[in-house]
């Protein structure tokens, strides 16, 4: 059973459930917003509220978004495939990005409408005391919105539904901003919308600016911050075998963590033994780290990242080692039973096994003739000879 045999199913199994969660949170903020929307328009129309049909134009357009994330929601947590071996994660992310342009847009449009009505105050028609009510039942239905979405994004790790909790939140400022506006219209204090939606457009702006930031972050696949590196780092540091760690690198999709290391083994275990230890590597930060989706393990034979010797040119190929070993040996030699060569340190070092009859006959002139060769052959850094003596 291969790993991706072990992890598949529970994987797949997390995945649906997240997706389910994002988009039920999705329906509920549409259901919401659809509900307040036929009521902003009602109560705004009949109560002579223009700042309440208006609200209701933003709690429509919220809608959109909603869709959006409904959408991010079902199609985020599609398996991999051809064209997206990574799987699908990025679509949150662009979804995220767009609903924090999205904030930022309408912290600017209030604060670009306070400007105005800072300027003409005067301008706001009488309204009829129902339209605070409804202005006030849609401010507690936002505010309860963004508290259960915002509660929902924490537990499936979701930073889309961040974003739309904040929206949710955004819509609150609306409402509270149009209640204001009501409230100081009926008490004669006409001052305190234009002020109210000025501080709020500020934050609305600052949390856009902020998500959208984030998106764009995870979009250049930035890397997780340097704790994070470090807890993983020692996490492949401890495995056993590995001796060195380098080229550690980190980058996030949506909820989830890629990263991929070159690890450094003993150079002359197999090739069995260095990918046993590539697996222990894999399934012990995936257990150590949950949210880690996959992990990328190059093993290296010596640390790559720095030149050890000066290369003294193309190293041959095993068949070009095969051809000197054999006129080393000489044309009525026995074929040796294995070959291993390891290229370290920009040279080589070659391996010879025989079986236990076709040792070489004369081993003095066989060690004579290699280290001729040798001296004359810089690629190689030594040529050892072995024979098997027992089965």
């Amino acid at each position: 059973m291969t790993p991706s045999e072990h992890i598949a199913a529970p994987a797949e199994t997390a995945e649906s459930t997240r997706s389910k969660g994002i988009q039920r949170a999705a329906l509920v903020a549409i259901i919401t917003n659809a509900t307040l929307t036929v009521g902003q328009v009602v109560i705004g129309v009949f109560a002579n509220a223009f700042s309440l049909v208006a609200d209701a134009a933003h709690t429509l357009s919220d809608l959109v978004t909603d869709l959006l994330v409904l959408l991010a929601g079902r199609h985020g947590a599609d398996p991999a495939d051809r064209d997206h071996p990574y799987g699908h994660g990025r679509i949150e992310t662009v979804t995220t990005l767009l609903l924090g342009a999205v904030l930022a847009a309408v912290g600017i449009g209030f604060l670009w409408s306070s400007g105005l009505r800072l300027q003409n105050m005067e301008g706001l028609p009488p309204v009829h005391p129902a339209a605070l009510a409804m202005a006030l039942i849609t401010l507690a239905a936002k505010e309860g919105l963004f508290r259960y979405t915002l509660a929902a994004s924490r537990r499936l790790k979701a930073p889309l539904l961040e974003a739309n909790a904040w929206h949710a939140r955004s819509d609150a400022a609306s409402s509270l901003v149009v209640a204001a506006g009501i409230g100081g219209s009926l008490a004669g204090y006409p001052f305190l919308e234009p002020l109210a939606a000025a501080v709020v457009g500020f934050l609305i702006l600052h949390m856009g600016l902020k998500l959208a930031w984030k998106a764009v972050r995870e979009l250049i696949d930035t890397g997780l911050p340097e704790e994070d590196v470090a807890r993983l780092r020692k996490t492949i540091e401890s495995t056993p075998g590995v001796i060195g760690l380098h080229e550690l690198r980190t980058r996030r999709m949506a909820d989830r963590v890629l990263c991929d290391a070159h690890v450094q083994v003993d150079p002359r275990i197999t090739v069995s033994e260095g990918h046993r230890i590539s697996d222990s590597v894999y399934f012990g930060v995936r257990r150590a780290h949950p949210e880690v989706r996959d992990v990328l393990v190059h093993i290296d034979a010596e640390d790559d990242d720095t030149m050890q010797e000066v290369p003294v040119g193309e190293l041959p190929d095993r068949a070009a080692i095969a051809l000197a070993l054999q006129s080393l040996l000489g044309p009525s030699a026995t074929v040796p039973r294995r070959i291993q060569v390891h290229y370290l340190g920009q040279r080589l070092e070659v391996e010879v096994f025989f079986d236990p009859d076709s040792r070489p006959a004369d081993p003095d002139a066989l060690q004579r003739r290699t280290a001729a060769w040798i001296a004359s052959h810089p690629q190689y850094r030594k040529i050892s000879y072995f024979a098997q003596i027992a089965p």
